[in-house]
């Protein structure tokens, strides 16, 4: 991680509850961690300060983002700058930004149909997701049937099911054509 002056850019998602923050370095090596309340939130400095703010309903980090979605009824021009002020905070070189205890499901014990549909999600699929400030996160395979975690932006976006079925589902079908659907869980 680099010690150069931090710089957030924001993002709109296709989720208007949600915004994107960038910023210009590293900030967790791989992966994401989200975050769907306070109490969740206590695993992550970063996400329990933004939840401290009271106007924040979700919180996704990224490699190099951190996605916020606000409560329905606030509106953004009344948050944003608070926000941001956390996060110049929050993401100086040597903050922790989530407890080493978080960690996701390993790959030991895996079918090689799993490993697949793991490596197209994490390869095609979760880059171009993250661009939109969410995440796509594989949670399991049985009878054809792929069942996946949507996050952050991605969690609540009026175009999500149609990303998941038309984008998703016709993808995994491509490469691994004994998959019948592909569902959120």
């Amino acid at each position: 991680m680099s010690d150069a002056q931090l710089q957030i850019s924001v993002q709109i998602t296709p989720n208007p509850n949600s915004l994107q923050f960038c910023v210009n370095r590293e900030i967790i090596r791989a992966g994401s961690f989200n975050f769907e309340d306070s109490q969740s939130a206590q695993a992550s400095p970063v996400a329990a300060a933004l939840f401290a703010l009271g106007s924040v309903s979700g919180v996704l980090i990224g490699r190099d983002f951190v996605t916020v979605t606000k409560k329905s009824d606030l509106d953004w021009p009344a948050i944003a700058a608070s926000i941001s002020e956390v996060l110049n905070q929050r993401l100086l070189p040597g903050e922790k930004i989530v407890e080493e205890s978080l960690s996701s499901k390993t790959e030991s014990g895996m079918s090689e149909t799993e490993l697949q549909i793991r490596r197209v999600i994490d390869e095609e699929i979760r880059p171009a997701v993250a661009r939109d400030g969410g995440d796509i996160v594989f949670d399991s395979y049985e009878a054809g049937v792929v069942r996946l975690r949507l996050q952050g932006a991605c969690s609540s976006c009026p175009s999500s099911i149609m990303t998941l079925k038309m984008g998703i589902e016709n993808r995994l079908k491509q490469v691994i054509p004994e998959i019948r659907e592909v569902v959120s869980v």
